[in-house]
């Protein structure tokens, strides 16, 4: 099929993404023989159970595998031993009440309505039989209303309802049945009433065989989309079925899965579970206890999280992120671009098509300088965002359109001469070193006739040596990557595979390792070169059918001003961006907010500061609650009667008798404090705010990520 590369052969696209950049893989083993007396696993029981558990619609975050639709407010619950004791009592006041009309000790007005509403003749007959049947009909008529009025008191049909049959069959619930063949996902009804009951029949029967796993089923589905959609056709898409079965419209590295998985995913949803809402009052009462699942829905509004090292940034939010993220790129619905230090943990080489080791001569990739872009101003903006984003001044807009300008000088002439953007040595020399090696460039350009880059050369040379040259501070930036560390990096003459984010058209999987230690500074310009590559990248895309993440292990120094105004531009690009931050100070003070309000999605994790709490408490706003006081007033007796069993009472109970007020009043308070955030957060906890491209959005969550 001519895809985008989520249903090409292997190896037969015009552009094929990277393969896996781990080691070559090893055959499979052979299955082991089952042990002797053992029975063998039913062939694709687990598979189809796991397609046929229900998924309903649930509020944002809810963890939907499974899940059983709670109220939205906590019913009332009455504790077991009153509504027992209630019930008991009641029962034994209708007796007492029975036994009082029976033995005529209420008197004869019980009985008037009888003699109201039926003639003497029936009630004085001689016919023994007769009578026995009027009257003892009509005892049985008023032990009835007794009865149903003493249930109601007693509550009796609660009673029924929590420890009678119909909670016993709730605990001895029977399997339910396999759905009809029309509403079995298992049997690809879509396919059949498209006509495609050929290939409906061929997975059908690769699932009940074991032979199909949920990356396939996710990936055969995303193909199906792209028949819909009317991008192939359903010919070519029935024929690659038939053909490779399970195995139809392979990810271009040929894998189906990851080799290990350390979170649960459930790819019928998209969702990745990250933990359990805690059973917590601050929380709503449909979250309480619900598995918290993160989607791309949810991840198209970004998401940032921060918390102190060691809170489980990284090993609880990012990891199994990552990890989510690759199986929906092997499914063919996302780009993921992950970046973190090196071994820092954020999955196994060959979990990814590209690892660009930065810094590691032994690195397969090179990261493109330039993003893979021709065009020299696009270049320049990507590239003086990298270099000198962070010094821009927040409170001025963040303007970086002279060092932009300073660039372009430069860029424009050199690629005109030679074909290529300068590599960073000659980068580093254009900026700050002698008029003669602009002086290169001039004579070829005046050759060919290019006035207007002359002109940007003359521009160039009228700054150098001024006060306020933009070359100079950019020829000092560039300097820390021209170091030996990175001598064989960034190279812009064809020598090496250099990687560019303009791969993200394509279902690629990516890690980029920076090299923190002893280049902490190069590596926070690298991180911010990528961030501005990749918001360039995916604002250009023509299918944005694909979702593309850019996960940023530690965000610290990439947050700029030209980043937030990136980030606030994703969503429409159906992209988005995971930061995590140890502490919001890591941002200047005037992006905090603008950074909280350009992510969606908001996590505080335990060992948040104060000041950081406050922060989050801003955004979070406050929420109207009812407030309860409660005021003890001692009672004052004013007879002597009333002072003697004041007097005994104290005795008895050693405090003096006292009427409680109560008074319920609507106040309004912030949904969780700087001070619950700082010290209220357990450890191996967080909370978290959500908002899906949708608009819907969940409050703060208090979650466990360790459940």
């Amino acid at each position: 099929m001519d895809s985008d590369g989520t249903q090409d052969a292997r190896g037969t696209h015009a552009n094929p993404v990277p393969r896996p950049a781990g080691p070559p893989r090893m055959p499979a083993m052979p299955p082991r023989p089952p042990a002797p007396g053992v029975p063998p696993m039913p062939d694709g029981s687990a598979f189809l159970a796991w397609l046929r558990t229900p998924r309903p619609e649930a509020a944002p975050g809810v963890w939907r595998f499974g899940h059983k639709p709670r109220p939205e407010e906590e019913p009332e619950q009455i504790p077991t031993r009153q509504l027992l004791s209630g019930a008991l009592i009641a029962f034994l006041c209708g007796w007492l009440v029975w036994s009082l009309l029976w033995n005529g000790y209420l008197g004869g007005w019980w009985v008037l309505p009888l003699e109201l509403f039926t003639p003497d003749s029936w009630r004085h007959s001689d016919d023994r039989l007769g009578n026995a049947v009027l009257w003892y009909g009509y005892y049985t008529l008023i032990a009835f209303a007794i009865m149903i009025v003493v249930g109601r008191l007693g509550r009796w049909s609660e009673v029924w309802r929590r420890f009678g049959p119909p909670a016993w069959n709730r605990a001895a619930a029977t399997p339910e049945r396999p759905p009809v063949p029309e509403q079995d996902p298992a049997e690809w009804p879509q396919l059949r009433q498209a006509g495609a009951a050929d290939a409906a029949e061929r997975l059908a029967a690769e699932a009940r065989a074991g032979l199909m796993r949920d990356v396939d089923h996710a990936r055969i589905t995303r193909a199906w989309q792209s028949v819909r959609s009317g991008r192939h056709s359903l010919a070519t898409f029935t024929g690659a079925v038939l053909q490779e079965g399970a195995a139809a419209c392979p990810h271009p590295s040929g894998e189906r899965d990851l080799r290990t998985r350390l979170a649960r995913h459930d790819l019928v949803t998209g969702q990745v579970r990250l933990g359990t809402t805690a059973d917590d009052a601050r929380n709503p009462y449909a979250y309480r206890g619900t598995g918290l699942g993160l989607d791309p829905d949810l991840l198209g509004t970004s998401l940032l999280a921060v918390g102190p090292p060691g809170s489980g940034k990284t090993g609880t939010v990012v990891r199994p992120l990552a990890e989510a993220l690759c199986l929906h790129a092997l499914a063919g619905r996302a780009a993921v671009v992950v970046v973190g230090a090196a071994g820092a943990g954020l999955g196994p080489a060959d979990a990814y098509d590209v690892v660009v080791q930065i810094g590691n001569p032994e690195s397969v990739y090179d990261l493109d300088l330039y993003g893979g872009t021709t065009d020299p101003d696009e270049a320049a903006a990507m590239l003086a965002e990298a270099l000198v984003g962070d010094l821009a001044e927040p409170h001025q807009g963040g303007d970086t359109r002279r060092y932009r300008t300073a660039l372009t000088q430069v860029l424009g002439p050199f690629r005109a001469v030679h074909g290529r953007f300068p590599s960073v040595r000659e980068l580093r020399r254009l900026l700050d070193g002698p008029p003669h090696w602009l002086d290169a460039l001039r004579k070829p350009l005046e050759e060919s006739g290019q006035e207007a880059l002359v002109h940007e050369l003359d521009a160039r040379v009228r700054q150098i040596g001024r006060a306020d040259d933009a070359g100079e501070v950019l020829a000092d930036r560039v300097a820390l990557l021209d170091r030996p560390a990175f001598a064989g990096f960034f190279d812009t003459s064809g020598q090496s595979r250099p990687f560019s984010l303009k791969a993200l058209d394509h279902p690629v999987r990516v890690r980029i390792d920076l090299p923190q230690r002893g280049h902490a500074e190069a590596s926070r310009m690298l991180a911010r070169l990528v961030l501005a590559q990749f918001s360039a990248s995916v604002a250009v895309r023509e299918d944005r059918s694909l979702f593309a993440c850019l996960v940023l292990d530690d965000a610290t120094g990439v947050v700029t001003p030209e980043a937030v105004r990136g980030i606030q531009r994703l969503r429409s690009g159906n992209a988005g961006v995971v930061l995590t931050l140890r502490t919001l100070d890591d941002v200047p003070r005037p992006l905090r907010g603008p950074l909280l309000g350009a992510t969606g999605c908001r996590m505080a994790l335990s060992g948040l500061t104060p000041w950081d709490g406050q922060d989050f408490a801003e955004v979070w706003g406050k929420e109207w609650i009812e407030a309860r006081d409660v005021t003890d007033r001692q009672i004052i007796a004013e007879t002597p009667a009333g002072k003697v069993l004041h007097a005994v009472r104290r005795v008895i109970t050693g405090k003096a008798p006292t009427a409680r007020a109560v008074t319920v009043r609507q106040v309004e308070r912030e949904r969780w404090s700087a001070s619950e955030l700082a010290h209220g957060v357990p450890p191996g906890h967080a909370v978290l705010s959500l908002t899906n491209v949708k608009g819907e959005h969940a409050p703060p969550l208090l979650v466990d990520l360790r459940g």
